[in-house]
């Protein structure tokens, strides 16, 4: 990031843009070595200029695997070197390495006309896949708008699912409860109350409160996360926590849980503007209905405190829906160079997409959720009462 400037990239990101595409936390990941050539994310940033002036700009690194994406691709490259006998790696990614959260993945100048821009760097990619040389590129997790521009321009369109949780205008935690039948609603009372039985306290620090203490803290229960899992990998050391702490601290959401002085766990948390984005978490005790109140809970209750429109906990989950998230379609943009490969993963994408959008449709239709009585806006103050 360093040969772009903090400057030319401050420029170009949007009003409220998520935490995760600041200059600090893409910077960080490859000063601490989270990313790099060894680990298999080569930085390969891109940008666009015009009359010597930078007018668009994608965090991308060449990929010489499919680790830490998080939407998977892996039968395409079976398919592309097992069959076709084509190598599938190295490949290009446009995307914020081990996040798979929403947000813009081609950053546009707000004085340039997006709509050429966003042409022009598409039909750039082509070119930009052949000189290096690589297999395709792929755009992960741009918003529902930017798949659309990137779709128009030729890139082929894939929906994934994760559940989200969305604010239409709650007051408090009771009032999002309401929208659920009162078995549901016992049942989150319930898990929440165990916290207090069990004299368990949970709080949020930012990172201006991160000594090196709870530094080490957050590594080491990030780590235990890593370990407990047989798909778990160690993409982030101690130095990344460390640094962007300093950095960026008012943007870092960090969930502490404790009982009687000790640490149990907790969770390593994005705080942008409008919405929450959970992404690391971790228990160095077993404690019942931890793992709830510390990741879902408390982040609901934070946003709505905080007037927060949506609280994205990250990948995966069906458990989530239980606890008032709703699937939430995601989109990823791709290009293939290797024509019979692009055919045969458009004709999949397309089988694909149906699922998804029927798969969607059904869990909204069986979500716990009853329809909102509230609705005002959460910009506004609710109605005191006395």
């Amino acid at each position: 990031m360093r040969h772009l400037g903090q400057d030319t990239w401050q420029q170009l990101l949007p009003p409220g843009r998520p935490p995760f595409l600041s200059f600090e936390w893409l910077d960080a990941l490859e000063r601490t070595g989270c990313v790099g050539e060894d680990k298999g994310w080569l930085p390969q940033h891109i940008t666009l200029h015009e009359n010597g002036v930078c007018v668009a700009a994608a965090p991308a690194y060449v990929k010489t695997n499919s680790e830490g994406e998080f939407v998977f691709d892996y039968s395409w490259a079976r398919h592309s070197e097992g069959v076709l006998r084509a190598p599938y790696y190295p490949k290009l990614v446009l995307a914020v390495p081990f996040t798979p959260a929403t947000g813009p993945r081609i950053l546009v100048r707000a004085d340039s006309d997006r709509a050429r821009i966003m042409s022009a760097f598409a039909r750039a990619l082509p070119q930009l896949c052949a000189a290096l040389p690589v297999s395709g590129a792929h755009v992960l997790f741009p918003s529902e708008g930017e798949s659309a521009e990137l779709t128009q321009a030729g890139l082929a369109e894939r929906r994934g699912v994760q559940f989200h949780w969305t604010n239409p205008g709650y007051r408090d935690f009771d009032d999002f409860l309401s929208r659920m039948n009162s078995k549901k609603r016992n049942q989150l009372k319930r898990e929440r109350r165990e916290m207090h039985d069990r004299g368990v306290e949970i709080r949020a620090l930012s990172g201006r409160e991160l000594t090196p203490e709870l530094v080490d803290f957050v590594f080491d229960f990030y780590l235990s996360t890593v370990e407990k899992f047989a798909w778990g990998r160690q993409y982030l050391c101690r130095e990344l926590f460390e640094e962007v702490a300093k950095t960026m601290p008012d943007e870092l959401h960090v969930v502490v849980a404790e009982q009687a002085g000790k640490r149990l766990g907790g969770a390593f948390n994005f705080l942008g503007k409008d919405a929450l984005y959970g992404r690391y978490w971790g228990a160095t005790h077993e404690v019942p209905f931890l793992h709830f109140n510390v990741c879902f809970y408390f982040g609901i209750e934070e946003c709505i405190r905080r007037g927060l429109s949506k609280f994205e906990p990250g990948a995966g989950g069906e458990h989530k829906v239980a606890r008032g998230f709703e699937p939430t379609v995601t989109y990823s943009s791709h290009y293939l160079r290797h024509r019979q490969l692009d055919a045969a993963v458009r004709d999949f994408l397309e089988r694909e997409r149906e699922a998804v959008t029927e798969h969607v449709a059904q869990s909204r239709a069986e979500g716990v959720l009853r329809p909102f009585e509230h609705a005002e806006s959460i910009d506004e103050p609710s109605p005191s009462t006395k």
